[in-house]
């Protein structure tokens, strides 16, 4: 339980297309070179289980119920937080993690227009209450993202092929998440230059370290 933590945890939030890779990456090498232990990770597919599971959610061929896809998502997160999250946490590594449970609340709740509170309530069950030190958005208009992921010129998962008025509920979703907890959250436009936004990260995660 967070009681336990040595570590500290870090997610990147944001819609497909923001960035969050890019920081991630940027970020474990400047934790690295201070001489922090650094465990990258991500959700789905952070663990053998969360393999399976991501090639349910992101690439199965035809639809997925939204309830069903919000468990699928929630078995996933009870299994890498149990298995790799705590446990690095407990060993005072720090975690970057590639998308959490805000992540099942922007995209199932407001995107496919499942109850958002009882979309969080769900991964806060399978994960006993877990929450990060730190929740970084990388701010992105659908429409820049959707050219950002087509100047990649590779095919779109499930979410990636959604409509632009699903990618704006999403949007929505993560600001209005952000805006109820400022204390965990920190909202960057992800249209600026990476070196400028991990600086803004830097800073903030100066403060907790």
């Amino acid at each position: 339980m967070t009681s336990e933590r040595q570590g500290l945890w870090v997610t990147l939030e944001g819609g497909d297309g923001s960035g969050k890779t890019t920081q991630a990456a940027l970020l474990a090498g400047w934790l690295e070179a201070r001489g922090r232990a650094v465990l990258h990770t991500r959700e789905p597919g952070g663990s053998e289980v969360g393999v399976l599971i991501r090639d349910i959610v992101l690439h199965h061929r035809g639809d997925i119920a939204p309830r069903a896809e919000a468990l699928l998502y929630a078995a996933d997160r009870a299994h890498h937080v149990a298995t790799v999250v705590r446990p690095a946490l407990q060993r005072g590594d720090v975690v970057i993690q590639d998308r959490y449970l805000d992540s099942s609340v922007a995209y199932q709740g407001a995107g496919r227009v499942l109850d958002a509170d009882e979309v969080r309530s769900l991964s806060l069950w399978a994960t006993e209450g877990e929450l990060p030190d730190l929740t970084v958005l990388l701010d992105l208009d659908p429409s820049q993202a959707r050219r950002r992921l087509d100047a990649e010129d590779k095919p779109f998962d499930r979410l990636e092929a959604e409509q632009e008025e699903f990618h704006t509920r999403v949007r929505e979703g993560y600001l209005r998440l952000a805006e109820a907890e400022p204390e965990r959250f920190l909202v960057v436009d992800a249209t600026g230059d990476a070196e400028d936004i991990a600086t803004l990260i830097r800073a903030r995660l100066s403060v907790l370290l």
